[in-house]
């Protein structure tokens, strides 16, 4: 059976956002990564690191906490971000139309758990932890489509 889960621990949030960096290079429209983790764990840190370093100009990338989702241009294609923590009701994705940024763009979903069956099928699962030590984290990365162990293995030290 093939494999389907690594982790990685990043001793700081440096090294996190480098992980961001290097699998963002590999990401193209149609993927989409769900981040978990506890408040804090660096779910925000992580997706912001991706998505600056796939900008075709440099911009300011805030939380979309309470605007939900926000968007931009990118070098590949356009680049979703959504926190879905303060989502009322899944009825709310559709019109925001996340469900055809799941297709046509890379999308980034802070607390994919509101995501409920709406979960993209191909999505890479990235749970982020906090370590004993407050600036390391592990990154668990789990997937289910065989296109992300290549995308992966720039990240992979094994």
């Amino acid at each position: 059976m093939p494999e389907t889960r690594f982790t990685l621990t990043c001793n700081s949030p440096d090294a996190a956002a480098c992980a961001a960096r290097a699998l963002a290079e590999m990401l193209r429209p149609g993927d989409t990564v769900l981040l978990s983790g506890a408040v804090g764990a660096g779910k925000t840190h992580f997706a912001r690191a991706a998505i600056q370093s796939l900008l075709e100009m440099p911009e300011d990338v805030p939380s979309p906490s309470y605007t939900l989702v926000q968007t931009y241009p990118g070098r590949h294609g356009d680049i979703w971000h959504a926190d879905l923590y303060r989502l009322g009701d899944v009825s709310e994705l559709v019109e925001l139309g996340l469900e055809d940024a799941f297709e046509a763009a890379i999308t980034l979903i802070e607390w994919p758990d509101r995501l409920g069956d709406l979960t993209p099928a191909q999505a890479l699962s990235i749970g982020i932890e906090a370590q004993d030590d407050e600036d390391a984290r592990m990154l668990t990365f789990e997937w289910r489509d065989p296109k992300w162990p290549d995308k992966l293995k720039g990240l992979r030290h094994d």
